[in-house]
């Protein structure tokens, strides 16, 4: 796409900006937060630049001085004045923040006057306020909740903008990196030129990001844990004389870092008050790679059998044992079944840790699953003595958990971390941890006999998702198998009664 093609999309979107208004359609509130930093030379053109049809739009213009050594501060209240813009707010901090913490104060500020949308906007004028309709138009239109303009979705339109080779290489280097740890898509990661919902804004813990560069990334990083779509959105490239202070190996790094943190909070290894949402709840879903802990349970419950399912999570492995058919089927959770109807012959909402009676107490079960559920109980030994009494005599009984003593753990704990999280084996709400040995001398204290122990391998097809990462698992598998209690990241008992233990205690 060539420049003139591309001044066609900047003037017809700014068309739909002025169609949009003349048709009567809502316009939600929207800020444009001015970021500068010694920008007197370049402030009051890339002010005048911004489209008239903007200015009267937009709710407010707030210029944020982040502590500049030269009159850039002067320079916007000059301009305030001279142009009577009365929705214009200017800002000098008292000590320079650094981009990311000027960041901070402009989006609590936006939060606080109620506005929909903010719209961060660069003083020196390397993005063009030419392109502020491309971005609103999303808005208007789909209701985006983040939109970012990119130097990198036309092909060639960087270089021609100007942009130096070895920052171009370095974008498209670390935009490759940063699309591989967050398995996305984006063009770019490194454009300042974004929309931001205030309803995102408020969702997503911004505050404790960076003061320096890679805020940026940071809050790339939430919105994705958040489950939020970028939309993204084409803006011509522009570098003239404006001085940047961005450190390239210093930046490169901190991005490095940062999205390496990001992957171990996702693999529970490490807690980042960074990437934890707070309203975003755990979902736990069926584990579907053939060694996964859900499928090999599924591969030991026999055909036909009368199942019960402890902590079934809504019905997670009921469609693959019915398919064995097991047709009488018995759930109990916590949480609420998505349908009483989705095959559960009875089904009860209960949390067995405050009431540990069973409440089948006339019925006999041929299978007894456990899946994932023990860690989450500190005294089992009242509930394991329910469900033997609930085991026919020639039944089993199924139990998973994660393994603490993984060598990944031993060597955070080595270093003195032990990070929980919200998955994982440091699930923030386990409130047991088991190594093989505590495992096995759990079922032996409730009466059971081990007839075989099982191993699951680190599941890296749920973190890299793709099929470099189910090849991995099957590799990983090996080790697990080998040797469980260091490589394994989850035991699986199958188990029968011990009736011996019974009168020994008679």
């Amino acid at each position: 796409m060539n420049s003139k093609k591309r001044e066609g999309i900047l003037k017809e979107d700014e068309r739909f900006v002025r169609e949009w208004v003349q048709k009567g359609n809502p316009i939600p509130k929207i800020g444009i937060f001015v970021v500068t930093y010694n920008a007197v030379n370049a402030l009051a053109q890339t002010l005048k630049r911004i489209p008239s049809i903007i200015f009267d739009i937009i709710e407010e213009i707030f210029v944020f001085d982040d502590a500049s050594r030269d009159d850039t501060y002067l320079l916007a209240e000059g301009f305030k004045k001279v142009y009577g813009i009365d929705k214009m707010t200017i800002r000098l901090h008292t000590r320079n923040l650094g981009y990311g913490g000027n960041q901070k104060t402009g989006y609590l500020y936006a939060i606080e006057r109620g506005l929909d949308y903010v719209i961060l906007l660069h003083g020196d004028g390397q993005y063009a306020p030419e392109a502020l309709p491309d971005l609103i138009r999303p808005a208007l239109e789909q209701k985006a909740e983040a939109v970012f303009g990119s130097r990198m979705l036309i092909a060639g339109e960087a270089r021609r903008g100007g942009m130096p080779l070895y920052k171009f290489i370095g974008n498209k280097i670390l935009s490759a990196y940063q699309n591989l740890m967050l398995d996305a898509t984006l063009s770019e990661f490194h454009s300042g030129y974004r929309l931001y919902s205030i309803k995102l804004l408020k969702r997503i813990p911004f505050t404790v990001n960076s003061d320096d560069f890679h805020f940026d990334t940071e809050i790339i990083a939430q919105i994705h844990e958040l489950g939020e779509r970028i939309h993204e959105v084409p803006i011509p490239t522009y570098y003239g004389d404006e001085v940047s202070y961005v450190r390239a190996i210093k930046y490169s790094w901190n991005i490095f870092r940062t999205m390496l943190d990001y992957k171990l909070h996702q693999w529970g290894l490490k807690e980042d008050i960074r990437f934890k949402i707070a309203d975003k709840a755990p979902v736990y879903q069926l584990k579907s790679h053939p060694l996964s802990s859900h499928m090999q349970i599924i591969g030991l419950v026999p055909y036909e059998r009368k199942v019960l399912d402890i902590g079934c999570a809504k019905g997670i492995l009921l469609p693959s044992l019915l398919q064995k058919r097991c047709e009488v089927f018995f759930g109990i959770d916590v949480l609420a079944p998505i349908s009483v109807d989705e095959g559960f012959s009875a089904y009860h909402q209960l949390d067995l840790v405050k009431k540990q009676r069973i409440p089948y107490q006339d019925e006999s079960f041929d299978v007894i699953i456990l899946a994932d559920f023990i860690e989450h109980v500190i005294n089992l030994d009242p509930i394991l003595s329910e469900l033997k009494r609930l085991l026919k005599s020639d039944g089993i009984i199924i139990v998973s958990t994660g393994n603490i003593a993984l060598w990944l753990y031993r060597m955070l704990l080595l270093f003195g971390n032990f990070p929980y999280g919200r998955r994982g084996i440091l699930d923030e709400t386990h409130v047991h941890l088991y190594t093989l040995s505590t495992l096995f001398q759990l079922m032996h204290r409730a009466g059971f006999r081990i007839l075989k122990s099982k191993a699951t391998p680190i599941p890296f097809e749920l973190v890299l998702n793709n099929r470099f990462g189910r090849s991995l698992t099957y590799l990983y598998y090996g080790l697990a198998r080998i040797w469980k209690r260091l490589f394994a990241y989850q035991f699986i008992l199958l188990c029968e009664k011990d009736d011996s233990t019974d009168i020994a205690k008679n």
